[in-house]
């Protein structure tokens, strides 16, 4: 769990990090904070309103050049405290990340669902983590960040190969990272106003 601020390469992939699982929410766009606040807010305020001695899920999450991993960890917990998770958002799937603006421990990100295709279904989620320090959140942020230009790569690498060109249609997506500070997001969004 590196609290190193600065920036991160595909080199230092995979980093891993221990964070406790705020849960999901549907998000209503693609990338950028204004779909992650929403989201986050509800999430904290279930958060606080657990009952007491309830926890949250603590998270071994790891990012990869290929995507996210998450896998519950259990530190003598009873097992029946929270499901045991372990889920891999692939890096085509996420759109956005980023160290939330207000609670700045909170990193999260926006994962473009599988059922997008399905007409009247929200096709974009919000997964948000708590966690260990707020350099722990940036550190985070700048993880995935790395992953997302490594598969930038990737695909422009692709698109030089003419013999792979039909694959290219399932490769190009946007996807966003916002490696501003809370601060740079905070005045960014009051000279908006």
């Amino acid at each position: 769990m590196a609290e190193n601020e600065g920036p991160v390469t595909v080199d230092d992939l995979p980093l891993t990090f221990q964070v406790k699982y705020l849960g999901q929410s549907d998000a209503r766009g693609l990338w950028g904070i204004k779909h992650t606040r929403k989201p986050v807010d509800l999430m904290v305020a279930a958060a606080k309103a657990l009952p007491p001695g309830q926890i949250l899920p603590l998270v071994k999450l790891t990012i990869t050049p290929d995507g996210v991993h998450l896998e519950t960890i259990n530190h003598g917990t009873k097992q029946d405290d929270f499901e045991h998770m372990a889920v891999f958002f692939n890096i085509e799937s996420i759109s956005y990340g980023v160290q939330d603006l207000v609670y700045t421990r909170v990193f999260s990100m926006i994962i473009v669902k599988d059922n997008a295709d399905i007409k009247g279904l929200n096709p974009f989620e919000c997964h948000a983590f708590v966690c260990e320090s707020r350099n722990a959140a940036r550190r985070l942020t700048y993880s995935l960040a790395a992953a997302f230009q490594d598969y930038s790569r990737r695909v422009k690498e692709m698109q030089a190969q003419p013999e792979i060109e039909d694959k290219l249609p399932t490769m190009k997506k946007r996807f966003a990272i916002d490696l501003r500070t809370p601060e740079e997001i905070e005045a960014e969004l009051e000279t908006e106003a």
